[in-house]
């Protein structure tokens, strides 16, 4: 019954959700010196690689959030914690996030696993690594964690845990939680990266994609319905949300898997905490403290090591004996 009680309290510098959310987002400094690798796929797309350490057996693959990229604070933070404990780092950017728009129409989604499936298969081909360690945050948790229940029954035998941070779990109930007033400033940000990178597109592709009015969209429900839905597919954004929520590939994971959501995540709702799944599940450990935030879950201060870093690597050192 891996429904797990949390040793993290928070901190006692900051005790607001959104601050544990914003502060580390935008102050947080951590240092990591990167080794890009470009990936070109048999699509004419490419994927860009950003490594950290080097010559070690073991290599953790990191995905990013929405908007999200290698240099985000959380992977720095995450990269420097495990090559310092002797791990090779592979931080993924997403298609177009790597500070290059990608080539093709289609770009990231919530539910793009088949990117994972070929970063995967890419770095098990280079045949340099014992074992593999796969780690998601936010949007990145819940492609990694589709991915792990859809390709439960063919999980390379090298993969040997996962863990994913904050992660909505349930796609539509989320996307509603953030159109409220009081989540307001987190859907600007969003909206105003999305829009530059959808009008920058619209010039490689302007007999597909319409910009007209993209100022006027105010949540990630009809964003979704006039952009993610039509460029990859998706009758609609109800029908990319059904399609792409892990929440329904959770009972499917046999991969030992660490789920952490903090119960003040400004971004979730009560739907991302599947505790009923987890105390019948085998393999999926969810844990959900009352503190952290969103992608927070700072100790004593801006700086230094996060709980989630110390918490993922106690996990993954657990089954990598």
């Amino acid at each position: 019954m891996p429904f797990l009680q949390s040793n993290h309290k928070g901190n006692s510098w900051n005790k607001n959700k959104h601050l544990e959310t914003i502060l580390p987002a935008l102050f947080r400094k951590v240092n990591v010196k990167y080794t890009r690798e470009r990936v070109e796929l048999a699509d004419g797309d490419f994927i860009d690689l950003d490594w950290a350490g080097h010559g070690n057996k073991t290599v953790l693959i990191l995905f990013h959030g929405l908007e999200g990229s290698s240099q985000s604070q959380y992977i720095k933070g995450f990269a420097k914690y495990f090559s310092e404990h002797h791990f090779d780092v592979c931080a993924v950017n997403f298609k177009s996030c790597s500070g290059e728009n990608n080539r093709l129409l289609t770009s990231y989604h919530m539910g793009q696993s088949g990117d994972v499936g070929l970063i995967i298969e890419h770095i098990l081909q280079k045949n340099k690594y014992d074992k593999l360690v796969l780690g998601g945050f936010s949007l990145g948790g819940n492609v990694l964690l589709k991915f792990l229940g859809e390709n439960a029954n063919q999980i390379h035998h090298k993969i040997k845990c996962a863990f994913a941070f904050s992660v909505p779990v349930d796609l539509a109930s989320s996307s509603h939680i953030l159109s409220k007033n009081s989540n307001k400033p987190y859907m600007i940000t969003f909206l105003k990266s999305l829009n530059k990178k959808i009008i920058e597109k619209s010039k490689q592709f302007p007999d597909q994609l319409d910009i007209l009015g993209i100022e006027k969209i105010k949540n990630f429900s009809d964003w979704d319905d006039r952009y993610t839905a039509k460029m990859h597919g998706f009758t609609n954004a109800h029908d990319y949300y059904s399609k792409c929520n892990s929440l329904q590939f959770l009972p499917k994971i046999t991969t030992p898997t660490l789920l952490v959501n903090a119960l003040n995540d400004p971004f979730l709702t009560k739907a991302c905490f599947p505790i009923e799944i987890a105390k019948k599940h085998e393999f999926l450990h969810l844990e959900t403290p009352k503190k952290g935030g969103h992608v927070g879950f700072s100790m004593n201060g801006i700086h230094g090591n996060y709980y989630s870093e110390m918490r993922a690597f106690e996990f993954v050192s657990s089954y990598l004996k």
